[in-house]
């Protein structure tokens, strides 16, 4: 399976980007669906993520700014980020869980502009 990540850029503070994961496989049966960050010289952290029951969670510095959602119909996953601030900046990585089995995307780069 490969998950490839896309839609990342520059972008001044206050406004918005949307991220996209696709799989290369189905993801109806996925069992977990999570977007990561990791700024320079930082830990990789969980932002939001999905469960298979469409419950959402978000890390508290993100709630009511960024919203995760998934299309089965396009095997796609997304983030999509609004009044971003430069603590917003990283590399952000999508993964996604089939039975007990990760998959991780490449890193797409957020870099936001105060």
């Amino acid at each position: 399976v490969q998950l490839q990540a896309f839609g990342g850029g520059l972008v001044q503070a206050g406004g918005s980007l949307r991220l996209s994961c696709v799989a290369s496989r189905s993801i109806f049966s996925i069992n977990f669906g999570g977007w990561y960050r990791q700024a320079p010289g930082k830990q990789r952290e969980l932002v939001a993520s999905i469960s298979s029951s469409g419950t959402t969670n978000y890390v508290d510095s993100v709630k009511g700014r960024f919203t995760i959602s998934r299309d089965s119909a396009k095997n796609t996953m997304y983030l999509q980020m609004n009044s971003l601030t430069s603590e917003d900046t990283a590399v952000y990585y999508c993964k996604m869980r089939w039975v007990w089995t990760d998959f991780w995307g490449q890193g797409t780069l957020v870099t936001v502009s105060s």
